[in-house]
């Protein structure tokens, strides 16, 4: 009997400890707040409860109304507090088209540094690191890497004093370039750029205003995986003329060709939920629809807005497989490509499929962001309430 109780009790110590575990754990990655449509409180799934802390509601604004709650988890552990706001959905076009994309970087991105002579580096003594943003060289601002390029090679081993941007700090330091006999001319071991090409999806356009989001992550740099400082950028028409089929461990990948150097929008936003700016115009649209806040988004049956072959988009059968429910980034749902036509055609999920919008019940829940490089049948989307967060349209 005595080691029936100690064995009880140990079970139960453990069990304590595994629930304090995921209660600090849930907290750290739960939202701040929610969105829901109407009356009532957000579904939270099998384990999680959200009740309102009175049953009183405060105003919030024109939008509708807010109340503070508390998650719980198995119904009776708080977790946090939070913010319930009831609101209508936005209604929104959803996208599919294709796009091209332009940007052009604040700065000029440093991508990596190199020796010039030896294994001096004038970029590694002076402090400067791969994806560090150099704004300013003897004081001019900076619009192009070939500029840069001109500032060093005509310094004739003379200091060069840079404004350098790293992770929202900017610091001054002094670049002494170095003479590289291979090359004949002074450098400064710096591998940089000012732009970037390719092509993407549009997620989503909102009709009251022209605005639009696209891609469901960012713009960033190959080798640096860091996000590129927006200066300015542009979204041109796009015709998908084929596509490297993915395969595991390969994947795949639309090509496409710019229809002309008109713009059809501007880019005025750069961040980890994707792309944002105005539209002029943009090719075919459909109907509005309401979007579904993620507390509204189930796993199951569910299509995806995409353009494989000319400018139309066609829409495709998936599968949401698993959702997440922390706040933010853009890997809040894995999805499975389940239509025939697109298998056959791409494989599944390749690139520049980023930000098509994917579609539950008649409405807009969020944007293919990424492929599983294992699987090219499986990857993630995006939530479409993270990203009209991140673009100031919601809150």
């Amino acid at each position: 009997m005595n080691w029936f109780i100690k064995r009880a009790a140990g079970l139960l110590a453990a069990l304590c400890v595994l629930t304090a575990a995921a209660a600090g754990y849930l907290s750290e990655v739960l939202p701040e707040s929610y969105y829901v449509s109407g009356s009532g409180m957000p579904d939270m799934g099998a384990f999680l409860e959200i009740s309102p802390e009175n049953t009183a509601a405060e105003a919030f604004g024109e939008d509708g109304v807010t109340e503070r709650a508390t998650v719980r988890l198995f119904g009776f552990i708080p977790i946090k507090e939070a913010e319930v706001k009831h609101t209508d959905a936005p209604v929104l076009i959803p996208g599919g088209s294709p796009i091209g994309i332009k940007l052009l970087t604040d700065g000029v991105v440093v991508v990596s540094t190199k020796a010039v002579y030896g294994d001096d580096s004038p970029a590694v003594e002076a402090g400067i690191e791969p994806g560090d943003c150099i704004l300013k060289a003897n004081g001019e601002i900076l619009a192009s890497s070939g500029r840069l390029a001109e500032i060093i090679m005509s310094s004739h081993g003379e200091s060069v004093e840079m404004t350098v941007r790293r992770d929202g700090r900017e610091f001054e330091t002094n670049v002494e370039p170095l003479f590289s006999e291979e090359d004949g001319t002074y450098k400064a071991g710096l591998w940089i750029k000012d732009s970037s090409a390719g092509v993407g999806t549009v997620t989503y356009i909102d009709p009251k205003n022209g605005s639009f989001g696209a891609l469901g992550h960012p713009i960033s740099d190959s080798q640096t995986r860091k996000i590129l400082p927006l200066g300015s950028g542009e979204i041109v028409d796009v015709t998908v003329t084929g596509c490297d089929k993915g395969s595991p461990g390969c994947p795949g990948e639309l090509f496409g060709t710019f229809l002309s150097g008109l713009a059809s929008g501007s880019i005025l936003r750069n961040c980890e939920q994707g792309i944002f700016g105005n539209v002029t115009y943009l090719g075919t649209r459909r109907e509005p629809i309401p979007i579904a806040f993620r507390t509204e988004i189930e796993t199951g049956k569910a299509t995806v807005l995409t353009t494989i072959s000319g400018s139309v988009p066609q829409e495709y059968e998936i599968e949401i497989e698993k959702l997440s429910r922390s706040d933010g980034g853009s890997r809040n749902m894995v999805i499975r490509v389940t239509d025939p036509r697109l298998l056959e055609a791409t494989g599944g999920i390749v690139q520049g499929m980023s930000g098509s919008p994917i579609i539950q019940n008649g409405r807009l829940v969020g944007a293919v962001t990424h492929v599983f490089v294992s699987d090219p049948t499986r990857g993630y989307g995006i939530f479409i309430e993270n990203m009209l967060e991140a673009a100031g349209e919601l809150g």
